[in-house]
């Protein structure tokens, strides 16, 4: 099986191909921006024309939510018609394809958990992009389509980075509590990757680690774990201003995954006390 795998250099991509590799993959072509240009429709029919893949797993995508309010074209391009670019190459060469979305591309407004089925109903450009990305990937059947939520990872910047760098340099900081959702490591998650590209179990589904939490929960359980002292006070959101707004419940029914015979992520708390040994901090 020969497997593409787009945004090699951010964390998700970069933790498929050493999931990839970890379960003994060997025909794997990792690229990013310096090897292709996803919204470039000749050089991307060009480059599988070459390497005729039979899965492409499409990590990449422009992820600057609150520069994406400036930046719509540009977001736009890269998540819209990137993806495009993608999927007709793989229905060209009759290869299944992983999207990986977002929770973004829900309002926030539910009270419960959001269903697989639940209208998307995006709040933010991001959101809007990601979600027009999904209808992208839909028009070819060989799809998996993966909404994943507050992700972090060994290779990037992420919530869980900026808080230890914070937690160096300050005595407290401010952090939102009245917005809820559940941390996804990319780690985890490329083994539920690579798991759904071994079938074909076609379709959406809502992934993240197990559990629920606010960011302010999910701060204090960082500082907590790494043993690092340092106040941390509760806002709301309205108290911390951003250009795009934030969904205020990104909560994802997985129930799909059971139903279909994949297993969950672990619970979020277990999950960053392996991330924060990976990278060193434990």
């Amino acid at each position: 099986m020969k497997i593409v795998v787009t945004g090699v250099k951010g964390q998700l991509g970069y933790d498929v191909v050493r999931v990839l590799k970890s379960r003994n993959y060997t025909n794997i072509i990792g690229i990013d921006i310096d090897d292709l240009d996803i919204t470039d429709s000749n050089a991307v029919r060009e480059f599988m024309s070459l390497c005729k893949p039979n899965v492409i797993i499409h990590c990449a995508a422009y992820t600057a939510v609150d520069q994406a309010q400036d930046s719509k074209e540009v977001c736009m391009n890269v998540n819209v018609n990137g993806t495009r670019n993608l999927v007709n190459a793989a229905e060209n060469h009759d290869a299944k394809i992983v999207y990986v979305s977002t929770d973004y591309v829900f309002d926030g407004k539910k009270s419960g958990s959001y269903d697989v089925t639940d209208l998307p109903n995006p709040i933010s450009v991001y959101g809007e992009s990601k979600f027009l990305g999904e209808l992208e990937t839909q028009e070819y059947q060989k799809h998996f389509i993966v909404r994943i939520s507050w992700a972090f990872g060994k290779n990037g910047s992420n919530f869980v980075k900026t808080m230890l760098k914070l937690g160096r340099e300050k005595e407290f900081i401010n952090v939102v509590s009245d917005q809820i959702g559940s941390p996804t490591y990319t780690y985890d998650l490329s083994h539920l990757l690579v798991d759904m590209i071994e079938t074909e179990k076609y379709g959406t589904y809502h992934a993240s680690n197990e559990g629920m939490c606010t960011w302010f929960d999910f701060a204090k359980e960082i500082f907590n774990i790494a043993r690092i002292d340092i106040d941390v006070n509760p806002i709301l959101t309205e108290q911390y201003i951003t250009k795009a707004k934030r969904p205020m419940n990104s909560l994802m029914n997985k129930n799909k995954l059971d139903e279909l015979g994949f297993s969950r992520l672990p619970n979020w708390k277990d999950a960053l006390v392996r991330y924060l040994k990976e990278i060193e901090v434990l």
